[in-house]
């Protein structure tokens, strides 16, 4: 009890320090991954990530750019409480004896574990940010509609489509969710364990670790990034008049449209995002931990 405690303080303590350092950058992220296919001969709503940073900064000025915050920063203490925790908790069954380290299979096991468990929070959590951060860009749709915050956008999927509406996009949440913290956690844990040169990695300092943070949420983007363009563009979709039927109609949808490139909208800021909100994250989950013995 006391050990998820730690894990669940440290990871609350990790989830705001990243929310806070990424979430501009995801909300150029779903702008670009949601607005609607140009017709032919006309340009897309946003030319790229600086476009839309510009026309966000312009139209809404800089608080724009965090616009949706108020549903995961609200949120960001259950997510993390309940990834690391879990993750912990885990670490603990696969232990051959307390203290003992885990081996970068092992950790891929409890990361696996972990993003299950975690979807099932983070699906109405981003549905919510979703719908707010792209209600701009899709203002010349007939679908859009303008949300006064985040209760707003859940009264109004509750009374479209009651509250199995929150989870629209649950496939593609557990489809990136699994393997993308699989992913993450046996990422970090290799590239400590190749600074430490062996599987103790408690001596590590600031940097190495900011480093094994920044390039495993690096490579979570890298190995689920389609995944995570069929969720978004599912979660903004219309209840009424949907314009996808599922996940792998999404997909068929933006191929055949868009090509592989529209699979990958968003991706530069996903990227740019990623190393300096993990980076943060994991830096203040292990400073915390650390810190509570």
């Amino acid at each position: 009890m006391v050990d998820a405690a730690k894990d669940l303080t440290a990871g609350t303590v990790g989830g705001i320090a990243q929310l806070i350092a990424g979430h501009p950058f995801d909300t150029v992220k779903v702008k670009l991954q949601s607005q609607p296919a140009s017709l032919p001969g006309q340009p897309p709503r946003y030319s790229g990530a600086m476009d839309a940073v510009r026309q966000t900064v312009a139209a809404e000025g800089p608080r724009g750019l965090y616009k949706g915050m108020g549903s995961p920063l609200a949120t960001v203490a259950a997510l993390n409480a309940v990834l690391f925790t879990v993750r912990g908790q885990m670490e603990a069954l696969l232990r051959s004896q307390p203290g003992a380290p885990l081996t970068v299979n092992q950790q891929v096991v409890c990361g696996a574990g972990a993003g299950a468990a975690v979807a099932i929070l983070a699906c109405p959590t981003e549905l919510i940010k979703c719908r707010l951060q792209a209600q701009s860009a899709l203002a010349d749709s007939t679908a859009s509609i303008k949300y006064g915050g985040p209760v707003d956008v859940a009264k109004h999927v509750v009374r479209e489509a009651g509250l199995k509406g929150l989870f629209k996009g649950l496939v593609p949440t557990l489809a990136r969710e699994v393997p993308g913290n699989a992913v993450m956690f046996g990422v970090y844990e290799a590239i400590k364990q190749y600074f430490a040169g062996g599987q103790d990695t408690s001596g590590l300092g600031r940097g190495p670790l900011m480093i094994a943070g920044g390039l495993a949420g690096a490579s979570v983007w890298l190995s689920v990034y389609p995944t995570d363009v069929v969720k978004s563009v599912i979660q903004v979709d219309d209840y009424r008049k949907p314009k996808y039927s599922g996940s792998l109609d999404a997909f068929r949808k933006i191929l055949a449209s868009e090509g592989t490139k529209g699979l990958y909208k968003g991706f530069g800021p996903a990227m740019a995002r990623s190393i300096p909100a993990n980076a943060a994250c994991f830096l203040a989950y292990e400073v915390t931990r650390s810190s509570l013995g």
